[in-house]
Order: structure tokens, then sequence, then C-alpha cells
């Protein structure tokens, strides 16, 4: 007898990935290159980069660009930041976190005043060092792959703000703190550096990132739920310029001038702006220079 059943209808194709962001919530023991791999196979595109990198010691938030999304990412990664950290008073490293070998050992005699004291001096403007063991670049090459070939690195200080560094507790010689800084500004440095100014030492032992700009926790996505939401868990292109960056919206003229790379008159704005047509699509990043605004990124059609 024949088989008269119907045929099994066919599997609906995979749904496509947007252009926009994702913000994950990376686990400790990751790189932020594993992550980006990772995601890479999860929304089964390759065009996925991250706006500043975190050091596999550290957890939280790491935002990755999707798609056009990705040419948002160097302009993202010049916002603020916030961590939560624990430093631990007493001990030098080789790396200025736990997870370098044990350089010196002093003991803690540090009372409440000159704590505040050295936490209050490392806030505000200050040039910092980076860590010899830093991804910061010298002739090209990482610093932490010219330690790791047996090289003697220092490198130059450089200037970042500290907007807040504050004691949310001291547990014995570990402080927990919260700190709030311009791009660019290392914890590890400022662990190593406040260790320094308290004449025992001290090193970081746990950083976990809860903002990156607009970007929080509460907006972040574990590796497991990535994997269930898959697409679902992007951040829309313009969604995520308007959640980003301050907004301009145009008219029809003006939308087709952005189109054709023509400049704009100036908003009197710092910084790039997000510039929307009057159907409510992201058409560019444009900043202002003098009298004219121009365009920064511009966003192809899909």
């Amino acid at each position: 007898m024949s088989d008269t059943s119907p045929p099994a209808p066919p599997t609906p194709p995979a749904p496509a990935t947007p252009d926009g962001l994702v913000v994950v919530d990376k686990p400790a023991g990751w790189t932020s290159h594993d992550v980006v791999a990772r995601c890479r196979r999860l929304l089964r595109t390759r065009r996925i980069g991250h706006a500043g990198t975190l050091d596999p010691m550290a957890t939280g938030v790491l935002v990755l660009g999707v798609g056009r999304g990705t040419r948002l990412l160097g302009h993202l990664a010049l916002t603020a930041k916030v961590y939560e950290a624990t430093i631990r008073l007493g001990r030098t490293t080789t790396t200025d976190d736990a997870e370098g070998e044990p350089v010196a050992d002093r003991p803690v005699e540090v009372g409440a005043g000159e704590l505040a004291a050295g936490m209050a001096a490392l806030t505000g403007a200050i040039d910092q060092v980076p860590s010899s063991v830093s991804a910061v670049k010298v002739n090209g090459v990482r610093a932490y792959a010219r330690v790791r070939a047996g090289e003697d690195v220092v490198l130059a200080a450089r200037r970042v703000t500290v907007s807040r560094f504050e004691l949310l507790a001291r547990r014995g010689t570990d402080l927990d703190v919260v700190v709030a800084c311009s791009s660019g500004t290392y914890i590890r440095a400022l662990a190593r550096d406040l260790g320094a100014a308290l004449g025992c030492g001290g090193h970081l032992t746990a950083l976990r990132r809860s903002e990156v700009g607009p970007f929080g926790l509460a907006a972040a996505v574990g590796l497991d739920e990535l994997a269930e939401r898959g697409p679902a868990a992007v951040v829309p292109l313009g969604a995520a310029v308007a959640a980003a960056f301050p907004r301009r919206d145009v008219d029809l003229d003006q939308a087709r001038d952005v189109a054709h790379g023509r400049w704009l008159p100036a908003l009197g704005r710092s910084g790039p702006y997000g510039v929307f047509g009057p159907d409510g699509a992201v058409l560019a990043l444009f900043e202002d220079r003098d009298e004219t605004a121009r365009p920064v990124v511009v966003f192809a059609p899909a």
C-alpha cells in the first residue's frame, strides 16, 4: 500500500540577524575574543566586534556590534564606564591583579583617614601608567605579548579621568569599591597605585563592569540566554544609536543630503549624534565641525 500522508511542511528559515548591538554579561575566565567567537556561532554571522576588551578575570558588560552595528564600536569605546571591584592591600603582583605572581607582601596599617585621602588623590584627572601586561600597543605589538616574550616593558603615563572612586565596604585587607572613569582607565593600575600610596602595596582580586555608556547590566544577556534568544537579543541599529547618542531628526530633503554624503548645518553640539530620517530610520552619525555638521558614519541601506 502506498503512503498517502501529506509531506512534512518545510522547516522555516532561521530568522535573519539584524544589524545592531548585543550587550553581553561576560563570564569569568573568558577573553573578549572568546565571547566574540561564541557570539559569531550563536548569531550565525562573522561580522561581530567588541567596544573595548575586558580581562579574562573580569565579568560584566561587554558591548558587541553586529553587522552594520560594528561601525558604532569605535565611538562607543570612548564612552565612560563603571566598575565594581575588590582591591586587596598588602601584596603586589607581577600583573597588578590576582592572576599574577606575588612580588612582595607588606603589613597593612592603614586607617580610615589615610585610605580616604589615598582614594581622593586618585580621583579626578590623573596621569596613570598602565600595567605592563595591558593591551596597550608598543610599536604595533601588545604590551602583554612583549612581556610574555621576556621584554622589560615600561609604558608611558596617560591622562585619564576617575570621576568616582568610592569605598563600599572594608573587609580586613580587602576593599570593595566602585569606580566611574573615562575610557582607557585601568582598574588594576588604580589598585596598584592606591597600594603604593598607602605604603603597603595592593592588587586587584575581582572586577565587574556594570556600565558602558548607557548600557548596563540590566540590559545584558548571558551566553546561555543569548543561545536561547538568538537574533532576538540584538538591539536593532536604530534603537542602539538612539540609546547611545543624542538624536537629530531631519526632513526628507536633508535625509537625501545625508544619503548623498552632503553636510548639514551645525547644531552646536559636541561629540557624535545620530541622524534619523522622517520615517524614523537611522541614517548616520554626524559631528559638528565649526559651522557645519559632517558625517562620521553613514549607514548604507540594509
